[in-house]
């Protein structure tokens, strides 16, 4: 599928938004009622939920980097990527039948390996399917599918509640838009297929990354450190509001923010610079998160952080691949993606947790503090190697 206005956009590109789409509904529906289902019929803490985030998060790391070499290894991208997409399906829905807080920390976790896996092969599909000067459209688009379908997602589960089904009928629907999105992947989207190099390793294919992707990895980790997952924002606001569906709904507006971001940030990376976007992104994130440190139960001041937190993680998903994308040689591309993905992982590992404990422990200055305080030397440093890591088109053929 082609057409002279957007060319980039092919068949594998629009079915990749769709399953990125279907998928978003299947987990962001039980992560809306995540939260809830936590504090009223579990009874955990702001602790176990960073737990939760924060271990299945790290677990994922690891996952990108072994799924992302390995599609390089074997030349191939989606069967890695349509088995991922199915566990997250089937992991998710197993939330349905937990009783307590660790059973649904193994759900999340073995969805989250899956997603892990998945990751980075989805990225590499796309970035071989389009030219270099349109990565930002393709993964602008990408993203903004996605994060449509968490807008989409906490609408239906809202409504659901609503109907009267419980949060283990939400869970177990879930089942159905991840089987869409898996079919979407192993029906629609081509591939180039590759020969084999068997003899590749691992730490050899991360030593042959190129030093100013690796530059950006470390700023992308250093960022990821303060990247607390969204969760966190919802329980926020449901503590100081107490009402969860007013949390509920602020989450729709997060993610609707950050649809809007994802398209708008990654069309405009080719023309502005996707480096400049990015660190504007960063930037956004950390004085959101320094606000929601102080957050009253004042409607309007947290309508406008949901919406500067969407806006920001939209900038941020769609920015970081297509940077990544212009930095990174199509041989080492899987491998690339999933060394961001890694470190993007462990800095979400100790992010929640720590987020998590210091909320808990000293109370949500605390741990939102940190956060801000992260960020922040992200930016910095990001500011003092631009120069160093400036994408340019070489990388983009071999």
């Amino acid at each position: 599928m082609k057409s002279s206005r957007h060319p980039w956009m092919t068949r594998s590109v629009l079915a990749i938004g769709l399953a990125s789409f279907f998928s978003d509904i299947s987990h962001e529906m039980a992560t809306t009622v995540l939260p809830a289902f936590l504090a009223m019929e579990v009874r955990a803490t702001p602790l176990a939920l960073g737990a939760i985030e924060g271990v299945a998060d790290g677990l994922a790391s690891f996952f990108k980097l072994v799924g992302g070499w390995w599609t390089d290894r074997m030349g191939r991208r989606k069967p890695v990527a349509v088995s991922g997409y199915m566990v997250t399906t089937v992991a998710t829905a197993s939330f349905a039948l937990a009783t307590s807080w660790p059973m649904i920390l193994l759900g999340r976790a073995l969805a989250w390996m899956a997603r892990g896996w998945r990751t980075p092969a989805r990225n590499a599909l796309l970035a071989d399917t389009v030219p270099h000067q349109a990565y930002g459209n393709a993964f602008g688009f990408e993203r903004a599918m996605d994060t449509v379908g968490a807008l989409v997602a906490p609408m239906l589960a809202l409504g659901l509640l609503q109907a009267g089904a419980s949060y283990r009928h939400i869970f177990a629907l879930a089942l159905i838009p991840g089987t869409l999105a898996t079919l979407a992947i192993a029906l629609f989207v081509s591939e180039t297929k590759r020969p084999p190099q068997l003899e590749r390793r691992l730490l050899a294919d991360v030593g042959r990354l190129p030093r100013s992707f690796l530059l950006f990895l470390l700023i992308a980790g250093l960022f990821g450190l303060g990247q607390f997952a969204p969760t966190l924002l919802v329980l926020r606001a449901t503590e100081v509001t107490g009402r969860p569906e007013m949390a509920m709904a602020l989450y729709i507006l997060f993610n609707g923010a950050q649809a809007a971001s994802a398209y708008v940030l990654g069309a405009a990376a080719h023309r502005r610079g996707s480096l400049n976007l990015l660190g504007a992104s960063y930037a956004l994130f950390a004085l959101t998160a320094l606000s929601f440190a102080y957050a009253t139960e004042d409607v309007a001041l947290l309508l406008l952080l949901f919406t500067l937190a969407g806006l920001a993680v939209g900038g941020i998903e769609a920015l970081e691949p297509t940077v990544s994308a212009e930095l990174l040689p199509p041989a080492v591309r899987g491998t690339g993606f999933g060394a961001l993905g890694a470190a993007n992982g462990l800095g979400d590992l100790f992010s929640s947790l720590l987020v998590g404990a210091l909320w808990s422990a000293y109370g949500p200055t605390a741990g939102f503090g940190f956060a801000a305080v992260m960020n922040g030397a992200s930016v910095l440093l990001l500011l003092l190697m631009r120069r160093r890591i400036t994408p340019s088109s070489s990388t983009s053929s071999e």
